[in-house]
């Protein structure tokens, strides 16, 4: 099996930021409300850029990063529950902005959990021999599917992408440990969007459906606040390594009452978890690579740091990554 390390990141959101000051003038809500329930100041929102856009400016931006040429990458994969089109993929679109002929291109559906499950699938084609360079993005416009009069969902999320270069390494060190899972069984109900209906000239009576998020947030809450532990200490457990070990852990920018409560149940310092949700809201599948990208132009991660990257979100979906940083 080949060992897999991270050698590039890049990352963008739109220029337009909106503030909860903002938000109080289109719904009944308050900056006081908002950042003492979910730690957001303000969210980054589009103005007109869709989710092949906000992916295409971050893989670039990892594509310089890592200074490789884009024919060389073998796989581009998207996480994303906001994509332009059903066809072509987002993952498509991008190959063609940034030159990637050479590459097999599809996106992937798992809510905020997109990064980390299309890491996964990334390395897990260059393990195999089938890949020696991937790029990995998660990208979201969910401003497009937001119920923007429902305060309860929309004071939480905002638009961003993230990308990383996934490279073939001859260390043993770089992607470590890897775990994901799913409950489709016990919480497929708590945060979700409708598609397109089923709408045929053999049906009488279309279902009505308004394609925008609807979520049970005391679900959703008490789901994280469980599974971020769980996902670390198996990712851990995988690799032989104690939370000591670890300089940060990367989640999920969602809440940041989630972290704090997770924090305690493993009985660390919140400081350990890298936070940028108070600029960002929750932007799903992009929350990750987005943190990631600004610790590494931040200058806070050396050759050597071991972090753990750690998601959960809508299907339910989870999973954890061990990374030892292999980048100068």
């Amino acid at each position: 099996m080949n060992n897999v390390k991270i050698i590039g990141t890049g990352s963008y959101a739109p220029d337009r930021i909106v503030t909860n000051s903002d938000l109080s003038e289109i719904v009944d809500t308050n900056d006081e409300w908002i950042s003492s329930r979910t730690g957001i100041k303000e969210r980054r929102i589009t103005t007109g850029e869709d989710t092949s856009v906000l992916s295409t400016k971050a893989a670039l931006e990892a594509i310089k990063n890592a200074n490789i040429d884009p024919l060389e990458i073998d796989l581009v994969v998207v996480g994303t529950a906001s994509p332009d089109k059903f066809i072509p993929s987002t993952a498509c679109i991008v190959q063609a902005e940034i030159g990637a002929e050479n590459a097999t291109c599809f996106d992937i559906a798992a809510a905020c959990s997109g990064f980390v499950y299309a890491l996964n699938i990334g390395t897990q084609f260059i393990k195999t021999g089938q890949c020696k360079t991937v790029l990995v993005i998660g990208a979201e416009v969910l401003s497009k599917i937001i119920d923007w009069s429902d305060r309860s969902t929309c004071v939480l999320f905002g638009d961003g992408a993230g990308a990383a270069i996934l490279q073939r390494s001859q260390d043993e060190n770089g992607i470590l440990s890897i775990y994901t899972g799913s409950d489709g069984r016990n919480g497929a109900e708590f945060l979700a969007c409708s598609a397109v209906p089923v709408r045929n000239p053999f049906i009488t009576a279309v279902e009505k459906n308004d394609n925008i998020v609807t979520m049970s947030g005391k679900d959703i809450f008490r789901f994280g606040t469980k599974i971020i532990p769980k996902c670390i200490d198996q990712v851990l457990e995988n690799q032989d390594c104690t939370i000591e070990d670890i300089k940060y852990i990367v989640p999920h920018q969602a809440n940041m009452r989630i972290i704090d409560s997770a924090a305690k149940r493993l009985e660390i310092h919140s400081d350990k978890f890298y936070m940028n949700l108070d600029k960002y809201g929750n932007t799903s599948a992009a929350s990750i690579p987005l943190a990631l990208d600004e610790m590494a132009r931040k200058g806070l991660l050396h050759r050597g740091d071991k972090i753990i990257l750690v998601g959960f979100g809508g299907g339910l979906t989870f999973g954890a990554v061990l990374i030892e940083w292999m980048i100068d």
